[in-house]
């Protein structure tokens, strides 16, 4: 643990920072496997998930948690069939 109060401060805020990353690159990735298995399935709400998921994936994308050719990557997949 750092004793400088800058250092401490810090550690605080990349710990905030690292939780929100992760809490919206789990969001992106659930949205996906959702208008996934609903597009597997013939679900009635397909379009509604997939634009969802195509939303959370800009987004993450916007933020680079996720690198932007696999973020078209993962949007192509979703609009495919």
């Amino acid at each position: 643990m750092p004793n400088i109060k800058s250092a401490i401060k810090r550690v605080k805020t990349s710990e905030a920072v690292n939780a929100q990353n992760s809490a919206q690159k789990n969001e992106m990735r659930t949205a996906v496997k959702r208008a996934m298995t609903a597009k597997e399935n013939n679900a009635e709400n397909v379009d509604a998930l997939v634009s969802e998921a195509v939303k959370n994936v800009d987004k993450a994308a916007k933020k680079n948690l996720v690198h932007t050719n696999k973020a078209a990557r993962m949007k192509s997949k979703l609009m495919s069939k």
